[in-house]
Order: C-alpha cells, then structure tokens, then sequence
C-alpha cells in the first residue's frame, strides 16, 4: 500500500508560481515511475509531468514544458512540481500518482498508475 499526500496549491495570479508536493508512505517510492496529472473544469484527467524510477528522466505534457519542472527527494520520499508562469489554463485539481509496474517507464496514461493522492486545487486568476 502507497498513500500519497499532495499539498501546496492555492489562488494565484498569471505569472505567479507554485510549488506542488506530494509526500509518500508506504510502499517504497523508489523503485516506480511517477507522475503529476491534473483535471479542469469539464475535463477529463491529463498527464502533466513524469519522472523516471531512476530520478534520471523527466517527460512534460507541451503545454507546461519550459515551466513546470519535476523533481524528487528521496530522503525525504516526496516529489514536487515546481510550476512557474502560471496561466488560467494551468487551473485545475493536480494529483500525484505511482505507476503500477517497477522498473516501469514513464506512462502518459493514468491508467497505468495504480496509487494516487487526493489532489490539490490549483486556480489561477487572470
């Protein structure tokens, strides 16, 4: 069993950043494929950003790359999504997820995760 727990969205600003954590208990977070994935208004799921199991590879959904970046601290068993130059688009729940298969890669799918937090709202105000 994995139980992750997302915190640090909020109401911001375009423009403004924020910084997304999603702390790990449970199942060893090493080891399993990561990813950020978040869910607007009226929308379905989507991939945001992942992480390789090494911590080596980052893959982003083109409508955040050059502003969001993922990254982990495995001493502490928590990831993060450093969001910078938000836009009203980027407004939405984010949730962090584990993929299902170690040693897996990177999915876009998020029926390839199998634990997922309980998200964190993010809107951005134009």
């Amino acid at each position: 069993q994995v139980q992750l727990v997302e915190s640090g969205g909020g109401v911001v600003q375009a423009g403004d950043s924020l910084r997304l954590s999603c702390a790990a208990s449970g199942r060893a977070f090493s080891g399993y494929a990561k990813g950020w994935f978040r869910q607007g208004p009226g929308n379905e799921r989507e991939f945001v950003a992942g992480l390789s199991w090494s911590g080596t590879n980052t893959h982003y959904a083109d409508s955040v790359k050059g502003r969001f970046t993922i990254s982990r601290d495995s001493a502490k068993n928590t990831m993060y999504l450093q969001m910078n130059s938000l836009k009203p688009e980027d407004t939405g729940v984010y949730y962090c997820a584990t993929d299902r298969q170690k040693y897996g890669s990177v999915s876009y799918s998020s029926s390839d995760y199998d634990y997922w937090g309980q998200g964190t709202q993010v809107t951005v105000s134009s």
